[in-house]
């Protein structure tokens, strides 16, 4: 009989393509006799496989890969195992020295570690440098706004750019978002206009509250840009965060807020149309507050029902080694380590590669709580019901408000 390990896989093709080729040589090795046996599956497939389903905790997979917004609510069922016994008797090399603290902190719950880092990449501005520098697009845009042509810094500079840029007919989009409604892209999207704009999802006690000014201006400003025909990518209502970063590959947009990940394999990709004309910036703001980013990464985790314990930690382990973290990114996923992030091959294929230390000291996170997954439902439906134009900004937060009353933290 067949002994095979299990993993559920996020949709993506280079960690389908990564997950094979690190299990490759770790059997090459190792030569346990299992074989790998992933599954990918899309975002929504996923949450339901893992925890609808209960798939961490019957013995469906043996490793998983887990969002660290999930962490919280993982713990409290019970549905991973902790890796903390593990790695006191066998670490990871060089742990915890070789990454970041902003990669090793939200995988900790109630004295738990609920998964090793896999896929890191910050939310930024990815833009079309190319455009930026051409001295026809500059000279255009000083005579018609008086300023010179750079990234924008201000969500007002943002809009600006993306009408400049907005040229369908070739076709070119002044900037695409993700706007499917998957429960992520459009929380995610809320929290940067929060951020960006000085505001808080909680207040002084701790209680949610979003009815304040800088949400109703961001809500205000979502609402606007992805109505705006004149702005932004025809398909952005449908696209979830990977079909807008294939978009922007495309060569289909100037600008987009998307995760770093995408920025470098639009940078890099052989099949990108935009191939070394990329670069990223902070994500703007509107001053006087200053830029945020938002600090969510990929792991893998030990399903709480593996039967196969310590080959699946094994497999992690050496997938977070100096090697298989440089091999994901060669691949086109975004390693978590210092040593990728300064790695020279790296660099010269990416020249924005190392600021990825910088975009992380901008980094904010999503409150880890158990209940997350209900504020965030809460969150979601606020944000697709203001994108449908029928009722106030502040109505809208008002009744969040009101639900999120209800909600314990």
């Amino acid at each position: 009989m067949e002994r095979k390990l299990r993993i559920a896989v996020r949709k993506f093709a280079p960690f389908e393509s990564a997950i094979r080729r690190q299990w490759e040589d770790f059997e090459s090795q190792r030569r346990s006799g299992f074989t790998l046996e992933p599954v990918a599956l899309d975002l929504l497939p996923l949450t339901e496989a893992l925890f609808e389903h209960n798939g961490l905790r019957d013995g469906t997979w043996d490793i998983a890969f887990l969002n660290t917004d999930w962490v919280a609510a993982a713990c409290e069922r019970g549905a991973v195992a902790d890796l903390g016994e593990f790695i006191l008797l066998h670490p990871p090399e060089d742990y915890p020295l070789g990454w970041t603290d902003s990669m090793l902190r939200l995988q900790q719950k109630n004295g738990m570690t609920a998964g090793l880092p896999y896929h890191d990449g910050p939310e930024c501005l990815i833009y079309r440098r190319d455009l930026f520098e051409d001295p026809a697009e500059q000279h255009a845009y000083r005579a018609a706004h008086g300023v010179p042509l750079v990234p924008p810094r201000s969500w007002n500079e943002f809009r600006q750019l993306a009408r400049f840029f907005h040229r369908p007919a070739r076709p070119l989009y002044g900037c695409v978002f993700a706007g499917f409604p998957d429960g992520h892209n459009g929380v995610y999207d809320f929290l940067l206009q929060l951020w960006t704009r000085g505001g808080a999802l909680q207040d002084e006690r701790g209680n949610f509250r979003l009815r304040t000014p800088a949400a109703a201006d961001g809500l205000r400003f979502y609402r606007e840009m992805l109505a705006d025909p004149g702005a932004v990518h025809p398909g952005s209502v449908s696209f979830d965060s990977v079909q807008c970063g294939e978009a922007f590959a495309r060569g289909e947009a100037a600008m987009s807020v998307n995760w770093f990940g995408f920025a470098a394999l639009a940078e890099a990709a052989d099949r990108s149309a935009v191939r070394s004309k990329v670069d990223v910036a902070p994500v703007p703001c509107e001053p006087p507050h200053e830029s945020a980013s938002l600090n969510v990464y990929w792991m893998l985790s030990l399903a709480a029902g593996s039967r196969h314990r310590e080959l699946s930690y094994e497999f992690m382990r050496h997938c977070a080694s100096p090697g298989m973290d440089k091999l994901l990114t060669l691949e086109g996923g975004i390693g978590c380590r210092r040593s990728t992030w300064r790695d020279a091959e790296i660099n010269r294929r990416i020249p924005f590669y190392r600021r990825l230390e910088g975009l992380h000291a901008h980094s904010r996170e999503i409150p880890s709580l158990p209940s997350w997954p209900e504020i965030n439902r809460i969150i979601d439906a606020l944000v697709l019901e203001t994108r449908s134009g029928g009722r106030t900004v502040e109505d809208l937060l008002q009744q969040a408000d009101e639900q999120l009353a209800g909600v314990k933290p």
